[in-house]
């Protein structure tokens, strides 16, 4: 009788976990009139904010069931940033000049005018459709202020791949405005190491613990 090592059975396990995940899944790649992608491509940025169609429990999960940026903070005006994704849970916003998010405690300078989903809580979760061009291992880095020290983790196909990942507090005490130590933006270059086969896939990017981030890209960069 022939036996199988317990890396190949857990290979084997993944595998077919992997296809019944994406012959289920239910989210379509998001587009509209400006973003007309669709797919995300890795290696490359995951934006944050172009996470799947599909709705709650779908394409995301939220902790309640409004969008604090879009239509929120941003005025309901008939523009495109004020209401992007107006109608989703997940809560977006996006850089703004004015002392707001170009302050002099960013980490890393963010461009302005740039989408991404905020007023992260402890549970939710957005899954993005990915075109992996090549297998190998990927570096992951991420665009981020946090307000406090908190945790995340990546799954790929609905399998945890990365484990807990800490993301590290911006917080400043030399910034005397409370409401701007969400807007203190910092990039770390490798958070976590992935290894990601060829092939679309569905990335799943989960807060685990405290919230308080606001995410806006994730770079895989391929090291092999």
């Amino acid at each position: 009788m022939k036996t199988f090592s317990l890396s190949i059975l857990c290979l084997c396990l993944f595998t077919g976990c992997s296809k019944k995940y994406l012959r289920s899944y239910q989210g379509t790649p998001y587009s509209d009139s400006q973003y007309l992608t669709g797919i995300q491509s890795i290696p490359g940025k995951v934006q944050c904010e172009y996470y799947d169609n599909g709705g709650a429990n779908v394409a995301y999960y939220d902790t309640d069931d409004s969008n604090s940026g879009s239509g929120g903070l941003n005025p309901k005006d008939g523009t495109y940033l004020n209401e992007f994704r107006i109608d989703d849970a997940v809560d977006i916003s996006y850089t703004k000049a004015g002392g707001i998010d170009d302050n002099p405690h960013n980490l890393v300078k963010p461009e302005m005018k740039q989408l991404y989903v905020g007023w992260t809580e402890a549970g939710e979760w957005t899954n993005y459709t990915i075109d992996v061009e090549k297998k190998g291992l990927y570096q992951i880095g991420v665009m981020y202020t946090a307000n406090q020290n908190a945790e995340i983790s990546l799954a790929i196909n609905g399998i945890k791949k990365s484990g807990i990942i800490n993301v590290p507090s911006t917080y400043a005490q030399a910034d005397s405005i409370e409401w701007r130590q969400w807007h203190h933006w910092n990039y770390i270059k490798s958070i976590s190491l992935m290894e990601l086969k060829k092939g679309t896939q569905i990335l799943t990017l989960r807060t685990v613990s405290t919230g308080q981030m606001n995410f806006d890209y994730l770079n895989f960069v391929r090291l092999d």
